[in-house]
């Protein structure tokens, strides 16, 4: 706040002042006081004024800029409450005190709102786990009972096993730093896991899986990577059309890092795709062509490679297929 700015927001009290010293002026000199009393009066009076304007000025000004040099600082706006003083005028204390209850009352819906989420999340867990029991006596009476209707019932069943996976971990991904453990990883173990749960499919559509150099040790949660895995090849999979289909995995160090690249030569997306692969929600052409598709795979392998420390690109070519590339950064510090 400029001086200026405060003079004009004090007009009105200034305005008074003088009018006061003009009647007193006037009661003065029908007392019989003469002219130079009256005048040294009001001339006393106005530089009282004037000085009090000053230190009143400077005393707030002071206090108003280092609050906002302390708010520029913070990251996190919401923090003002940390930050901020008590001031000895009266404006001060008001300021001071909306803050305080303001940030309170932020604070306590937070806390609502934290509360609610984990709720949120254990019931999502509970539901998981409770609903894969139907689906795996559904899974045995379909392995007893195999003919080309259980078997297209069957299919539709590891549609919803991958739902429900995909709800878990996204449940999970908000809270990752706890349910998140750095160890020595064997690559090769996760994608031969991955292969092995897709391996009906894989059979079934006569996909080619082609694994080259994957014997490597990267730092990283096992359950974490295989879940990002399946859901690259479960994409892989699905948008593959083609009479000699082939799923390529292979990797390679590049310098202290473990770059993994899962290939296919499927049906491949368009530039503008490609650029919004990793939005939530996003599906795209194909995703409305070849079945129903949710737009969350990608978003959530982007979203928890982010999280875990790890790089993720997306390449690919229409009608020529999909090249998608996960880095794994090794550095001193993550070496037990």
């Amino acid at each position: 706040m400029s001086f200026i700015e405060y003079f004009k927001e004090k007009a009105i009290f200034i305005m008074i002042n003088i009018l006061v010293l003009i009647i007193t002026g006037y009661l003065l000199n029908g007392l019989g006081l003469s002219s130079y009393g009256i005048i040294l009066i009001c001339i006393l009076n106005f530089l009282s004024a004037i000085a009090f304007f000053i230190y009143d000025y400077f005393n707030k000004n002071k206090y108003y800029k280092i609050l906002l040099d302390r708010i520029n600082s913070l990251d996190k706006k919401y923090f003002i409450a940390d930050v901020t003083e008590e001031s000895e005028f009266i404006e001060g204390k008001i300021l001071y005190e909306i803050i305080e209850q303001a940030t309170k009352s932020m604070k306590d819906d937070i806390s609502e709102a934290i509360r609610n989420s984990k709720d949120y999340k254990e019931y999502i867990e509970l539901w998981v786990h409770e609903i894969k029991t139907p689906i795996a006596t559904c899974k045995l009476l379909i392995e007893n009972n195999e003919n080309e209707v259980t078997n297209s019932i069957n299919e539709e069943i590891t549609k919803v096993e991958d739902y429900i996976e995909q709800v878990l971990f996204y449940a999970r991904s908000s809270n990752i730093e706890k349910d998140y453990i750095i160890k020595e990883v064997k690559l090769n173990q996760c994608i031969n896991s991955v292969i092995r749960k897709n391996a009906n499919v894989l059979i079934e559509k006569q996909i080619k899986v082609d694994i080259k150099d994957i014997d490597k040790i990267v730092y990283c949660d096992s359950k974490w990577i295989e879940f990002i895995l399946g859901q690259i090849i479960s994409n892989s999979i699905k948008y593959m059309d083609k009479k000699e289909s082939i799923l390529k995995i292979c990797s390679k160090t590049i310098g202290n890092d473990i770059l993994l690249k899962i290939c296919d030569n499927g049906i491949g997306m368009d530039e503008k795709c490609v650029v919004k692969a990793f939005e939530k929600g996003y599906t795209g052409e194909n995703g409305r062509r070849f079945g129903k598709s949710t737009g969350i795979g990608l978003y959530l392998c982007k979203n928890l490679c982010e999280k875990l420390g790890l790089g993720i690109n997306i390449k690919s070519k229409e009608k020529y297929g999909t090249e998608v590339s996960i880095l794994f950064p090794i550095n001193d510090m993550m070496k037990f």
